[in-house]
């Protein structure tokens, strides 16, 4: 059994769709970062960088507990696990790591700023909005231009890599994308969103998931000085 402690963001989304594609047993618990939950004395415990997601495996190495946070390492862990979604090849595999650590270095963090200052930022700051859409619309190309000649991000295998990129593309247009600009990350979008796995990942804590964007508390608990208070 994995607990995990997640929420409805595109990191969680991630391990959401891991776990259901590799079919290991997990129990979802809500951590409302709109709330602060994320700041909690347990959760710190296993994600000392106050972050979702976390996790605890009761059957880790050495059968005895094992807690992770990050995402990307996560989905290594579950991956070497079980055997999936990450070849054993030493050419697949770092063709694998490579694009998975694009996504950690460039798709996440450059996408999330896009996002931020389009929706979150409580004024529209010009250089910046334009600052991070182009470079969302660079990284679109970058992929666009990997799938022109490939059907998955690491070569013509489903793995770890689409499975971390494709949650953080569900937000094209507030990132300042059009997607159709890029009919190669379109084909590949569509093509994994239909997977029946994928589906029920995003179902996890849906029935939890409301717009924080006007929420003043939710707001300050995820971008305000409750980030920076010591602990």
């Amino acid at each position: 059994m994995i607990d995990l402690y997640t929420w409805t963001t595109p990191n969680g989304h991630k391990i959401h769709i891991m776990l259901e594609e590799i079919g290991l047993e997990y129990k979802a618990h809500p951590i409302n970062i709109g709330k602060g939950d994320q700041f909690g004395e347990a959760f710190l415990r296993i994600s000392p960088n106050n972050k979702i997601p976390a996790m605890v495996d009761h059957d880790g190495p050495n059968g005895k507990p094992y807690s992770l946070f990050e995402s990307g390492a996560m989905l290594i862990y579950l991956a070497e696990k079980t055997g999936r979604l990450l070849p054993t090849d030493t050419v697949k595999r770092n063709d694998v790591m490579q694009w998975l650590m694009f996504q950690m270095a460039s798709v996440g963090p450059m996408l999330g700023q896009a996002h931020h200052f389009n929706k979150y930022a409580p004024e529209k700051i010009e250089y910046a909005v334009k600052r991070y859409e182009n470079e969302a619309n660079r990284i679109y190309g970058v992929m666009d231009r990997r799938l022109a000649d490939f059907k998955f991000l690491a070569g013509n295998d489903y793995s770890i890599a689409d499975i971390a990129t494709w949650p953080w593309l569900r937000s094209a247009e507030t990132q300042g994308v059009n997607i159709d600009d890029y009919p190669n990350v379109r084909r590949w979008f569509e093509m994994i969103g239909d997977r029946k796995n994928v589906k029920k990942g995003l179902q996890v804590l849906a029935d939890h998931h409301t717009d924080l964007s006007q929420d003043k508390d939710a707001l300050e608990n995820m971008f305000g000085s409750k980030q920076y208070e010591k602990r």
